[in-house]
């Protein structure tokens, strides 16, 4: 008896600490088609579901990941997602895809996604990329130079970014592991938030004049995420 309830502990122990580290949570049905119904859905997992009667292979598609973006913009990059936004049948099922063009010396700036890690393959051109750790681990930075068909990581909620240093295009994908893994665009966030930041608050935490703060909180931050 002693034996078996010892199992049972670990058993759930386990299955809590799975839990613990889940993000998006694990389906409970074939497919939940994400609706922004509430009277005619059934809410599951952060979206309402539509009947699955009903469902389309529609529900599962998007077209035109062919297609390079637009990377006429001060970054010089433009970031094409296909989330559970773009195809509503990737509700529940914990993934979704990028595409990122860059510009000849385009950068997808330093962010982080706060829900999914990334795993990125570079199709065309050469990529400057890296991550930094936590403050945990010393904010060690990770980088490497990729070139086409290499795969680079980057774990989720790290500060991680993308540098086109070739003269020409470059294309890359990338997968996360969410329906919708969100960004936060550090330079964007800090000194383009609504309403401001404090100075008070960015003169000290960056240890500048409130001048330096004044300049960039005027600035345009512009968003690369389409």
């Amino acid at each position: 008896m002693k034996v078996s309830c010892q199992l049972v502990v670990l058993v759930v122990l386990g299955l809590a600490v799975g839990s613990a580290f889940a993000y998006d949570p694990s389906p409970l049905q074939d497919v939940c088609v994400a609706i922004n119904d509430p009277v005619n859905g059934v809410f599951v997992n952060g979206k309402f579901c539509l009947d699955p009667n009903k469902v389309t292979a529609d529900h599962f598609l998007a077209r035109g990941f062919n297609v390079p973006g637009n990377v006429s913009n001060p970054l010089g990059s433009v970031v094409t997602a296909a989330d559970v936004q773009k195809i509503p049948g990737l509700n529940t099922l914990g993934i979704s895809l990028v595409r990122i063009d860059y510009a000849p010396y385009g950068l997808n700036p330093p962010h982080t996604h706060p829900r999914g890690t990334e795993i990125l393959v570079v199709l065309e051109g050469t990529l400057y990329v890296g991550f930094v750790t936590s403050n945990q681990l010393g904010n060690k930075l990770i980088t490497k130079v990729l070139y086409p068909g290499d795969v680079f990581v980057f774990p989720i909620g790290l500060i991680h970014f993308q540098l086109n240093v070739g003269k020409t295009n470059a294309v890359a994908f990338a997968g996360l592991s969410s329906q919708n893994a969100g960004v936060i665009t550090i330079s964007k966030s800090l000194f383009g938030s609504t309403p401001p930041i404090s100075v008070d608050v960015l003169t000290k935490a960056f240890q500048v004049d409130k001048n330096v703060i004044d300049y960039l909180q005027e600035q345009f931050w512009y968003d690369n995420n389409n």
